[in-house]
């Protein structure tokens, strides 16, 4: 034991010399080629207790922040991840893994349009700008990943006296989001053209894409690994049953996890619940307005006063297709890159009261579609959001005469 004790003493002193190397301005290719000849390989924890026990001797967060993308680098390949726990589909660190797939896809494609760019030819740019726009506004999802860690993941952390990381952690995350927003910025620019973008490639577009694929590594290598030794199942399940207060990123859960002895949480029982939801005009229970909800023939999404998106009906037949990652995302996000000036022209009119209604009707796949916008308002005429219906109105369209003798013959399976 006492060997393992001073092996673990050695390799965690060796790997803070390294960094502190690093700190000085030694050449990370050659802090690299010490470890790989000093160290095969570092268990998860050890990366995680050399962080904070630097910043504990006094080293500056900002400068281990500066240092985190160097000594990850470094790192990378040479973590010992033979430790880490199992996990079952739907519990939070799988989900967060999902969501990195889905994030790491994004971004590679991202990239590799980028490195398309000088092929570019002229009349493509405009297209191109708007496919490269898309992709950046999927990646702008990743705050809500990120908030879960900050919000619920990083307060048990420290409630188990691990401070350094997350701190260091939650920096990364400030810097990717402010590098995206830049990006989008960059790409919402009106008349933009190809020598604008391609100056801002190296310099901005590609650290941003490096940066997320960065934080996905450390999140796999130390944050999940650490946190699912350091967290109870109790905690998980507190943090599984808030996750909906902030939305999935670019992916959608298909299986409900439940650990077996945990009682269903008031997100399950809200829905179940046989208690009466009280209104003016008369009441019903939560189960059963979700019914109304699901049941009438049209979609609803609702959108609230701060544009994020907060629910959306889930009928048998869906005029367009939603899921649950979208919860809590910017609407603005949610369109094509192409129609964003409408949708924030309409959000700006509803909120300082020049319009309450927007309607349009597209011809779509042989279907004749109805879309409408309202602005919900309170009594006292105080903006809430905005509820978006979508109808297919085609069967309506071809009616003719009357009936007026029951039949089901035309009701759908």
């Amino acid at each position: 034991m006492s060997e393992l004790l001073d092996n673990s003493r050695f390799r965690k002193n060796r790997l803070k010399e390294l960094i502190l190397k690093l700190h000085d301005g030694e050449s990370p290719q050659l802090v690299r080629q010490e470890l790989i000849e000093s160290l095969k390989s570092i268990p998860y924890g050890e990366v995680v207790e050399v962080e904070q026990e630097l910043m504990e001797e006094g080293l500056p967060q900002e400068d281990v922040l500066r240092l985190c993308d160097i000594h990850g680098s470094v790192l990378e390949g040479h973590v010992d991840l033979s430790g880490i726990k199992i996990v079952e589909p739907g519990h939070p660190v799988d989900v967060f893994r999902q969501e990195n797939k889905e994030v790491k896809n994004v971004a590679i494609k991202a990239e590799v349009m980028l490195e398309k760019l000088s092929d570019i030819k002229s009349e493509e740019f405009p297209a191109y700008a708007l496919g490269l726009q898309a992709l950046f506004n999927q990646l702008m999802d990743i705050d809500k990943h990120y908030q879960r860690k900050e919000y619920l993941v990083f307060p048990y952390l420290e409630k188990n006296e691990i401070t350094g990381p997350p701190k260091v952690m939650w920096g990364k995350h400030d810097e990717i989001r402010d590098q995206l927003k830049a990006c989008i910025e960059i790409l919402n620019i009106k008349n933009l053209n190809k020598n604008d973008l391609s100056e801002s490639t190296e310099l901005l577009f590609f650290p941003a894409l490096q940066a997320i694929t960065d934080m996905v590594q450390k999140e796999e290598e130390i944050l999940f690994p650490m946190s699912l030794d350091v967290l109870t199942t109790e905690e998980w399940w507190a943090i599984h049953n808030q996750t909906m207060e902030f939305g999935f990123c670019l992916y959608d859960p298909q299986i409900e996890w439940k650990p077996e002895g945990m009682e269903d949480d008031e997100k399950e029982s809200s829905v179940d619940t046989s208690g009466n939801i009280q209104l003016p005009s008369g009441s019903f229970t939560a189960q059963e307005i979700m019914a109304i909800l699901n049941t009438i023939p049209v979609d609803m999404t609702f959108v609230d006063k701060n544009d994020k998106v907060k629910y959306f009906t889930q009928g048998k037949e869906r005029v367009f297709t939603r899921n649950r990652s979208i919860i809590n995302r910017d609407v603005r996000l949610c369109h094509p890159p192409g129609s964003t000036h409408i949708v924030e022209k309409i959000l700006d009119d509803f909120k300082t009261g020049k319009a309450s209604h927007a309607p349009f009707w597209i011809n779509m796949k042989g279907k004749f579609i109805k879309i409408e916008y309202f602005a919900l308002r309170d009594e006292k005429g105080e903006y809430l959001g905005t509820l978006e219906v979508s109808q297919d109105l085609s069967e309506n369209r071809a009616l003719e005469g009357e009936r007026r003798i029951l039949s089901y013959t035309d009701e759908k399976e």
